[in-house]
């Protein structure tokens, strides 16, 4: 342990005796602040050893990180969408209060004035620094926010093998695919921002704090891994279906996913044609999975190599989960469970216990508060989430609000540690109990024994709704490949 990490780690002791399990704080020149390592990843789902221990993918440095400090187990994203989701996280303010509802939203036009949470930490001092998929990818970066950062490294470009790997030419675009893809690890997108990141870990002379965002975009489409990882899941099983799963679904579920059944639509196509399987498919989205796992294990390597590793504040979460054929459906884009169920990880040392666990339902809107709170800034009482500073003291301890989740304007999802309720902007609803139906195949919204449970969870819903910003467009003047 070196002079700094003592310094903090006594001053925690006695923070602790009067207080309780601490804030972070500022306390005279001789205390330092903690560092935050900020890791996002892209479109994974609840489908992972970290939160089912009977689950096919293996994330073994998912599962490394939890025991440092505390694992949510009914966290959700803000929005199953990655521009939405990331900006409701990255500002605090739900889509229902900016309009930022889709991917094409300009999210920065909705809020100009709004300071992100690395603004924030700038503001404080740090040293703000990233890489890859933070923001929205979309239009060669035109979504990326420059001003949040004081380094950044922007994704690598996308490289294609030159035929599409799953056989079928005309199903979708060139990111529609899946299979063993690049050769080298080296030539991966998720490998050059694990880089970036483990290096910036390891600066011996850090004369500030460090903000360090670090963007994993596996296992977003394209379903590319190296080969290595596609071994272990060669006999997956698949995901499971009801065959008459629509049957109880209301006309606002058919309406909000309608402009993305082609998916599926498309996948039981090519199966019936034997042209890229659904299991390869899903083997691929594992392998996809298992590998973001592994570039996250480099970060923490790094992280434990650090002479600051044992004083840094750890968030990881996912920007929203990913259907493989449950319902019916593949992608995000809806309001069910696959589509919303993330793993979240927070790591406060001093604050968090290892290897705890919390079982109330939590939505991401919640980390800007909480990173404010744990690093002695500032409150924003703009902020919709509350801060989960209490819950990472006691994961027991009193909560008295659900996880909220929006999808396009009107649409609204309800999260209970039981229950999940859905309204559609139509008034049609879905409810689901989660004790005993954990794959939501029987909707109970319309028995009369559930009006108090549905009227409950409506009480959750958004007073008021901010009208759909504009889409962003690409400026003219912008000519940069995709990044």
């Amino acid at each position: 342990m070196n002079r700094n990490s003592f310094r903090y780690g006594l001053a925690c002791f006695f923070i602790a005796a009067v207080l309780g399990p601490p804030h972070f704080v500022h306390a005279g020149d001789d205390a330092i602040d903690p560092d935050v390592l900020f890791i996002v990843v892209d479109d994974m789902n609840d489908w992972i050893s970290l939160l089912d221990p009977e689950a096919p993918i293996e994330t073994p440095n998912l599962e490394r990180l939890a025991r440092r400090g505390m694992l949510f187990t009914r966290a959700y994203c803000a929005s199953p969408a990655c521009n939405p989701s990331r900006a409701a996280t990255l500002t605090g303010l739900r889509p229902s209060t900016t309009g930022v509802y889709g991917n094409k939203s300009d999210w920065r036009g909705a809020v100009p004035n709004r300071k992100t949470i690395m603004q924030q930490f700038n503001a404080a001092g740090y040293d703000v620094r990233g890489a890859g998929k933070i923001f929205h990818h979309h239009l060669d970066g035109a979504f990326h926010d420059d001003t949040s950062f004081g380094d950044f490294q922007h994704m690598r470009p996308q490289k294609y093998p030159t035929k599409k790997l799953n056989g079928a030419p005309k199903y979708g675009s060139r990111n529609t695919d899946w299979g063993q893809w690049p050769k080298r690890v080296e030539d991966s997108i998720d490998f050059h921002t694990a880089a970036y990141c483990a290096e910036a870990l390891s600066r011996p002379d850090r004369d500030k704090p460090l903000f360090l965002a670090c963007g994993i975009y596996k296992p977003h489409s394209p379903f590319f891994a190296p080969a290595e990882y596609h071994k272990a899941y060669d006999d997956i099983k698949l995901p499971a279906r009801k065959p008459d799963d629509w049957s109880d679904l209301p006309p606002g579920a058919a309406s909000l996913v309608r402009n993305k059944k082609w998916f599926w639509h498309g996948m039981m196509n090519v199966e019936k044609n034997q042209r890229g399987s659904y299991q390869n498919f899903i083997r691929a989205y594992a392998a996809c999975a298992a590998f973001a796992d592994a570039q996250i294990g480099r970060v923490l390597d790094a992280l434990d190599e650090s002479p600051r590793g044992d004083s840094t504040i750890v968030v990881l979460w996912s920007d929203h989960g990913f259907h493989l054929g449950e319902k019916d459906h593949i992608e995000k884009f809806a309001l069910w469970e696959k589509s919303n169920h993330i793993p979240f990880i927070v790591v406060a040392p001093g604050v968090t216990k290892p290897g705890s666990r919390c079982g109330r339902p939590v939505d991401m809107t919640a980390i800007y508060p909480t990173l404010l709170e744990l690093c002695g800034l500032p409150a924003d009482p703009k902020c919709d989430g509350r801060s989960l500073v209490p819950l990472l003291r006691d994961p027991k301890g009193k909560w008295d609000r659900p996880a909220v989740m929006t999808y396009m304007r009107g649409n609204h999802a309800v999260r209970s540690e039981r229950w999940r309720y859905i309204c559609y902007a139509d008034g049609s609803e879905e409810l689901y109990d989660h004790d005993a139906d954990r794959n939501e195949w029987h909707n109970l919204a319309d028995n009369k024994r559930y009006a108090e449970i549905v009227a409950s969870h409506r009480s959750w819903l958004p007073t008021t709704e901010a009208k759909q910003v504009p889409d962003l467009k690409k400026p003219k003047s912008q000519t940069e490949t995709v990044r």
